[in-house]
């Protein structure tokens, strides 16, 4: 191995990861991060024979367990309840923007946030498109709370599943100490966004809309709700999480009415791609000890505290995406003398700082995208003008609940 070559092959590739692109080259991040992994091999920075050994198989199981679920809660319609319900229940913008906000935290708390978003935004941008309200308030309501919600739990987020994986902290212990982070950051949502946007929240009342046809599949979503909730009481009873999940997808795929192909055809492979070649581009540092003598040399190692990882990591996050971010920070964070208090710090600033701005989180990109084919332009400067605010006080909240019931 060369640390030079090895440094400048992973550098050049997080550059474009950071870019998402690269100029005159037809290529995205997940592209990048492979034509990255076979340049390492090209130079002989790895052995061919030793990439399995990079790879970390229990998150990629989780993360593909967790995309079975979500397509099964899709198919069987349960998306198009909650968007039903949550208009059903609320007749006024404000209690409508509180409950979409606890809607979206809690589901992206249970599963994947990327797919929460995915799968409500065209639903809530139609409803408020036929009531003729502003969706704006409404769209970055739904992205900030999908991340802040994620960071309650191992299974909210991809780089929460990483954390959970490698650190081994118990479902039930992750979830009681970044709780009451991830509720306190929706309420900042709230108040936030009716403060920023007084005409939009000062009417007290929607009209009535005529409710359309739901088209449930009943027993499907009976059947995926309960083992859902058996996958849930796994988590809590210790059962390894990659194992719970990986059994729920297996029972699931057990049926008589769902396509096999359509559950297929809604797993984001291309997701699953880029966390396989991202674990080789970082063992590859790790492996080099690049990783060890940049830390050092920033006099980190070793001594770790909430604002300092908390800082890093947003610095990180914001520069080449949380989970890279996740990635280069995983050393380091198990070689501290507080491996569990760094682990929940880095899950939480990691998740917050994705709403910094519209390129934080790939949550606020398809909420963004989805948008823009219905002719709404939620722009990177009307996100971030509220965006800085959540995520500033949201940062403080969990330097400050972490300090005081972690840190030691």
């Amino acid at each position: 191995m060369n640390f030079w070559i090895n440094l400048v092959i992973v550098l050049v590739t997080y550059v474009g990861i950071a870019l998402g692109k690269w100029p005159r080259l037809s290529v995205n991040r997940t592209t990048l991060t492979v034509i990255g992994v076979g340049l390492l091999l090209a130079f002989g920075q790895i052995p061919f024979e030793k990439l399995r050994d990079y790879l970390d198989i229990d998150t990629l199981i989780l993360l593909f367990s967790m995309m079975v679920v979500n397509a099964h809660l899709q198919l069987a319609g349960f998306f198009r309840v909650a968007a039903h319900l949550l208009f059903r229940l609320t007749r006024g913008p404000k209690v409508f923007l509180a409950v979409e906000i606890l809607l979206a935290g809690v589901l992206s708390a249970l599963f994947l946030n990327d797919t929460i978003c995915l799968m409500l935004t065209p639903l809530v941008l139609s409803l408020l498109l036929s009531l003729g309200r502003n969706p704006i308030p409404y769209l970055i309501a739904l992205a900030t709370a999908a991340n802040i919600g994620s960071t309650a739990t191992l299974t909210g987020n991809p780089q929460n599943m990483i954390i959970g994986v490698s650190s081994g902290i118990p479902y039930a212990q992750f979830a009681g100490a970044l709780t009451p982070v991830a509720l306190l950051g929706l309420g900042v949502v709230w108040v936030v966004l009716v403060l920023f946007y007084p005409q939009e929240f000062r009417d007290k009342r929607f009209p009535d809309m005529q409710s359309s046809q739901l088209n449930i599949l009943r027993p499907q979503l009976t059947k995926t709700l309960l083992v859902i909730l058996a996958m849930l009481v796994g988590f809590l009873a210790g059962v390894p999480v990659a194992l719970a999940a990986f059994l729920a997808a297996c029972v699931l795929f057990f049926t008589r009415r769902v396509d096999p192909d359509k559950v297929l055809a809604e797993i984001d492979w291309s997701l699953l791609v880029f966390f396989a070649a991202l674990f080789i581009l970082t063992g590859a540092l790790e492996a080099n000890g690049i990783t060890q003598r940049l830390f050092e040399a920033l006099n980190f190692q070793g001594n770790l505290n909430v604002l300092g990882l908390t800082s890093v990591s947003v610095v990180l996050s914001n520069l080449v995406s949380n989970v890279p971010a996740v990635m280069l920070l995983r050393p380091v964070v198990a070689g501290s003398a507080q491996p569990v208090a760094g682990w929940l710090t880095l899950a939480a600033s990691s998740t917050l700082a994705g709403n910094l701005t519209l390129l934080g989180s790939v949550a606020n990109l398809i909420v963004a995208e989805i948008a823009s084919r219905r002719q709404v332009n939620l722009s990177f400067g009307e996100y971030t003008r509220s965006g800085v605010v959540i995520t500033f006080l949201t940062l403080i909240i969990s330097v400050l609940w972490l300090q005081a019931m972690v840190w030691r």
